[in-house]
Parts: C-alpha cells; sequence; structure tokens
C-alpha cells in the first residue's frame, strides 16, 4: 500500500485511552436498567437481553489469566472516521488478554456474515490501517440482519470458526439488529456473544452513557474546514449566496455543529421547523428575510447551511412524507408498471386532500425524489432530494416578487453544495483516533466479561483521556418502537437536536448578529500535531452539553 507523509507519520500515533483500560480490568455493575420508552413492548421482544444493568471497568489488582477466544467484527452502515481505530482497539484488547486470542473480519458488512466472506485480521493487517480514514479494510454494507435464516446462516459461519463475540460497528439501525442478532443467539443458546460500536457522523446516537457517536467530530471538522473556506471566498468576492446542504439523516446535529464553529449567516435547524409548525414558505421567508436585510446594507453575500433531512421535519411535509411511505409499500407493484411520465400525477389522485394539493405544488424534480426507491430501513432517502437548490430557488422567486413590489432592491445570485461524502472517510481527528481505539479496547472487556447485547460506551470524554470512563450499556436501554416499512418494528431512539439544550440555546443567542453581520470564523484543517488545546479539543457541542456553558 503507497502511504502519503502523513498517514506514515499517524501510523506512530499512540492513541490516549482511559486509565482503567491499561492493565487488568474489573467489570462493576451499575444501576439494572429499562428501554427509554414502550417498556412493555420492549420487554416482551427481548426477554433474555432486557433490564441488564450499566457495566463500568474499573482497574483490577488481580492477574488472572483468560482464555483464548475467536472474534468476529463486522462494519455495518455508512463510513465513519475511526472505524479502523475500533478494529484496532478490539484487536489490541483481545491480545493482552490472550496473545492466542484471534479476530475475524466480515466482508463488505452484515452481508458478509450471511454470505460466509471473511478475512483473518493479523497484526500485520492492523498495523496498516491504524489512525486511518475509511472502511477499506474489510468494507462496509447496508445489509439488515433480520430473519431467522439470517441470523441462522451466520450461525454457521461463526461456529465454523469457533467464533464466540461478534462485534458490529454501526449507527442506531445496525445496532437494533446488534440487539435482535443478541436476543436470538441468547435465546437459542447458540454461545455467540454479540457487542455494538456507537457509529455515525450524524451524532444521532448517543444518550447519557454514550456521549458522541464516533466519526461525528471529524466530519463535523472536515466540513466547517470547508464552509470555513466558502466563506472567505464568499467575504473576498461579495456576489455570492451559498447555499449548503450537510449530511445528518435526521437529526440536524452536523448542521448545528458547523455553524457554532463557523457562524453562517443563516442555519436552518429541523427540529426548530418542527416544533414551530413551520411550512416551506415560512422557510423560504426567513432566508429571503435575511438576505434582503444584508442587501440594504450593501452585503449581497452570505451562507446558509441547510441540514440534509430538513424536508421530513417540514410538518405538513413529513404527513405527505408517511401518506407516500404507506401508499407505496401498498401499491409497488401497480406504482412500478407505470409509465414514469404519469406517475406524478397517479400519485396526485391517489393521496388525501392536503397531501395531494402538496405534492402538486412541488417543483417537478422534488416530486420525483420523494417517490425514489427507500433505503433498506423503509427510509426516504433525503440525500438525494436536493433541498439546497429547492430553497436557493424559492428563495430567488420570492425576493423577486419583492423587487417588484419595490420591497427589494438588491441582487442575489446563489451557488449550491452538498457535504456529505467529503466527511465520512478523512483520517480521524485525534478525539476519534482516541476515542474509537477506547471503544474498541472497551468492546473487547465487555466480552471477556461475558456480556451480550451491550453498547461499548466511553464517558467524560471532554476531560483528558485518562479521566474517561469506560463501560457498556445494554442495547434494550435505548429502544423504541417505530413504523417502518408499514410496521411497528423495535429501533434505537435517535437522539434529535434538544432545543432546550445548551448548544442550540448558544447558537439562538447568536444568530441574529451573524445573520446581519459578516462574523464568519475559519477554522482550517484538522491538525493532528501540536498543542493539546489545538489537536484534541472535542466537539463545540459536547463541550456545551458537558459544561452548560455558552461560547
Amino acid at each position: 500500500m503507497t502511504k502519503s507523509a502523513l498517514q506514515i507519520a499517524r501510523a506512530t500515533y499512540q492513541p490516549k485511552v482511559p486509565a482503567a483500560l491499561k492493565g487488568e480490568v474489573a467489570a462493576v455493575e451499575g444501576k439494572y436498567t429499562q428501554s427509554v420508552a414502550d417498556r412493555e413492548y420492549i420487554k416482551e421482544l427481548f426477554p433474555n437481553t432486557y433490564g441488564t444493568p450499566i457495566i463500568t471497568f474499573e482497574k483490577s489488582n488481580g492477574k488472572k489469566q483468560k482464555p483464548a477466544i475467536n472474534a468476529g467484527v463486522i462494519l455495518s452502515g455508512g463510513q465513519a472516521p475511526g472505524g479502523h481505530n475500533v478494529i484496532a482497539g478490539i484487536f489490541d484488547g483481545l491480545k493482552a488478554a490472550n496473545k492466542d486470542s484471534r479476530l475475524f473480519g466480515f466482508i463488505l458488512g452484515p452481508g458478509g456474515l450471511i454470505n460466509h466472506q471473511y478475512m483473518e485480521l493479523t497484526g500485520d493487517i492492523i498495523d496498516e490501517y491504524r489512525n486511518t480514514g475509511g472502511f477499506d479494510m474489510i468494507g462496509s454494507g447496508r445489509t439488515k440482519l433480520e430473519t431467522k435464516e439470517q441470523f441462522d446462516r451466520g450461525l454457521e459461519i461463526l461456529k465454523k470458526l469457533d467464533i464466540s463475540a461478534l462485534v458490529i460497528i454501526g449507527g442506531d439501525d445496525s445496532n437494533t439488529n446488534a440487539c435482535v442478532l443478541a436476543e436470538y443467539y441468547k435465546a437459542t443458546g447458540a454461545g455467540v456473544q454479540v457487542i455494538g460500536c456507537p457509529k455515525t457522523i450524524d451524532g444521532d446516537l448517543k444518550n447519557e452513557q454514550i456521549e458522541t457517536s464516533f466519526g461525528f467530530d471529524t466530519a463535523c471538522k472536515v466540513y466547517s474546514e470547508v464552509i470555513g473556506n466558502i466563506q472567505r471566498d464568499c467575504n473576498s468576492a461579495r456576489k455570492y449566496w451559498h447555499f449548503i446542504k450537510l449530511m445528518g439523516r435526521s437529526a440536524s446535529h452536523i448542521a448545528l455543529e458547523c455553524a457554532l464553529q463557523t457562524h453562517p449567516n443563516i442555519c436552518i435547524i429541523s427540529e426548530e421547523v418542527e416544533a414551530k409548525n413551520m411550512s416551506l414558505d415560512d422557510i423560504v421567508n426567513q432566508i429571503a428575510t435575511v438576505v434582503a436585510k444584508r442587501a440594504e446594507k450593501g452585503d449581497n453575500f452570505g451562507t446558509a447551511l441547510i441540514p440534509e433531512g430538513l424536508i421530513e421535519f417540514i410538518p405538513a411535509m413529513k404527513r405527505l412524507i408517511a401518506e407516500l411511505n404507506e401508499f407505496l409499500v401498498a401499491n409497488e407493484t401497480e406504482f412500478r408498471m407505470i409509465k414514469k411520465s404519469e406517475q406524478r400525477a397517479y400519485i396526485i389522485n391517489k393521496l388525501t386532500k392536503d397531501n395531494s394539493e402538496l405534492y402538486a405544488s412541488l417543483p417537478e424534480g422534488v416530486a420525483r425524489q420523494l417517490t425514489l426507491d427507500r433505503d433498506p430501513h423503509g427510509n426516504v432517502q433525503v440525500s438525494l432530494i436536493e433541498t439546497e437548490k429547492l430553497l436557493a430557488e424559492m428563495v430567488g422567486n420570492r425576493l423577486n416578487e419583492w423587487k417588484i413590489k419595490g420591497q427589494y432592491n438588491g441582487k442575489f445570485s446563489p451557488q449550491v453544495h452538498f457535504f456529505g461524502y467529503e466527511g465520512r472517510c478523512a483520517a480521524p481527528s485525534n478525539y476519534d483516533a482516541d476515542y474509537c481505539y477506547s471503544l474498541g479496547y472497551t468492546a473487547s472487556c465487555l466480552i471477556y466479561a461475558g456480556k451480550t447485547g451491550y453498547m461499548s460506551s466511553i464517558q467524560n470524554t471532554t476531560a483528558p483521556a485518562d479521566r474517561w470512563i469506560a463501560g457498556g450499556i445494554p442495547i434494550t436501554m435505548m429502544m423504541n418502537m417505530e413504523r417502518r416499512h408499514g410496521e411497528m418494528k423495535p429501533v434505537i431512539q435517535k437522539a434529535l437536536v434538544k432545543l432546550d439544550g445548551a448548544p442550540f440555546k448558544t447558537f439562538a443567542a447568536n444568530r441574529d448578529n451573524w445573520a446581519l453581520n459578516t462574523d464568519y470564523v475559519y477554522p482550517g484543517p484538522i491538525q493532528y500535531f501540536g498543542p493539546t488545546e489545538v489537536c484534541d479539543k472535542p466537539t463545540k457541542t459536547l463541550t456545551l452539553e458537558k459544561s452548560k456553558k455558552t461560547i
């Protein structure tokens, strides 16, 4: 493998870890748990893994020889910076317990388990990928693990390789699958533990014990660097409005974090749109008003951050999408047989009155995008909906209306961007390199503690790493019931932006000033070497959540 100078330098970086993980550890049980919602349903569906206690690892004075074990690892879902360090942490943890332990990676995600595609991960392979971005060590995939046939097929290869523990590294849907798999293997006495690790750049897999999902820190810093570059260009040319859509399937955590880092003129937060029952027209007026007020000052330029999942949070659009989901599930065969040129009219005639009128009012491109194939979890593929273009076009139309009425006399030249894949495979920041390695090492400790249906947890991560707290929480603790593909199913509850939380309150207190004044911040690239206050700082979101102070 040809390496860049940065890769070579990063290969020597030794991730910082909690003090408790340096040497022998003991698992200490805390309070017993319940699911976040729908407790009777979740308890009934997961009788063998529900209600188990939170685990914390502490230093142990004992020196007990641990048996050699074989473990497997799967990278599931979209990529996120730091996945390779999770695998490295698992590997090092297993080897520290017993040098004869082995780790197998399943190729291209959960599909590798079902299709019996795997490779043994040796020390030489692991060393090639330490502190690197991407998931290319073993690849990733989006196959859902949800049927008995899949579970049994996977068990065949696990038994053949004598694998007694499986670590699934993924987001909320992937860890939901891990929870279901753990329950099935426990119920059937398969003898295979299942451990999850919280991965997603979206930042929506977290709670009191899971402070952040890995990759969020790096991705937000990558996006913020490029937003800062655009803002510098924007402030230099002084003639363009940049509409920037940011990845984040549902929650607006990325948009909010990037706003805190860069101070754009406008940032829409989907959760606020829903809470205020805003319409698409309200959002257009909000943006156009800022554009007009800046124009009055002679500033015909600016930046607007748009969360990827915005469309689904506009209440009227949410109702439309919900009906579309149900309709397309029930009429998929008939719908696919209709000519594409006639599909729009077909849907308009089938929806209820309000949703039919809203759907008919949408631009052709957006209407078509709302009917595209759903992802494997039954969700609209919001990344394919060009919200940034839609808003830029509608704001331009609104400004033209105001110009005719003499209410606006500025110039509006929009540019559109979508930042998504650019941040998913970046070399992890020091924070993510440390956090991910610690998550992986903790996963190995959960395995040796005999736990299953648990998610690896690292807390207190705004403190120096040796004061971080390693442990695990039952995945059932995060579950609730939601409608997917027309059926109620158990899933991990997404953590959305809290409008009463310190990060949003800080943004809200500053956005009026950022809107009218050009107070841009230019974060620059991720720093891997240098003083800790530059290289190791966590996100502003996490800092604010833990300090409860404004910035």
